[in-house]
């Protein structure tokens, strides 16, 4: 009975569902209005120990998916002015699941890195709930998280000059299947 409960409390792995994770984005323009955009291709996994609400996350972008809903700004947001993409093609986020209330993580602390600069970044976990899958018959994981940072730390510094504020605000939904 021991080495059952033990077998429980271990950590699970989930590979996120690509077709249903998008981290998306609020920037400011100007001064004068907020632009919003996603990323339409990511993927990753996510180890997950309910029984302490703790774990770790690693969340690969490609950056070339990024959509503004303008495709000349996703153009040139690619190119080598901004992302870049030809030498840098992904973003990457890795991060441990914290500071459990009720054994759900509310924070999940670790580094982004972006353009080859790896810089700290904390997200809130917003909520995060797992069911069985309807049709998989295993353990489906879904989650919001968001945080902040400044892009120009990444040298995404364009329209600094014309008094573009550099924060950036991120919010990630994923959901995650349990592998067998």
């Amino acid at each position: 009975m021991l080495a059952a409960s033990s077998a429980a409390a271990a950590p699970v792995t989930y590979a996120i569902d690509p077709s249903h994770t998008f981290p998306s984005f609020e920037a400011d323009h100007l001064g004068i209005s907020i632009w919003r955009g996603k990323f339409n291709r990511s993927r990753g996994t996510v180890q997950y120990d309910k029984s302490t609400g703790t774990g770790t996350v690693e969340i690969v972008t490609e950056l070339a998916s990024v959509d503004f809903g303008l495709d000349a700004l996703a153009t040139w947001a690619r190119g080598k002015d901004f992302f870049d993409v030809k030498k840098h093609p992904r973003a990457v986020f890795k991060g441990r699941l914290q500071s459990p209330v009720d054994g759900v993580p509310t924070l999940l602390a670790g580094e982004l890195t972006m353009r080859g600069v790896t810089r700290p970044l904390t997200l809130t976990i917003h909520s995060l709930k797992c069911i069985q899958h309807p049709m998989l018959k295993r353990d489906y994981c879904g989650a919001d998280a968001s945080g902040r940072f400044n892009r120009d730390e990444f040298g995404l510094d364009a329209g600094k000059d014309y008094g573009f504020r550099m924060n950036v605000d991120l919010r990630i939904q994923v959901e995650a299947i349990a592998q067998p």
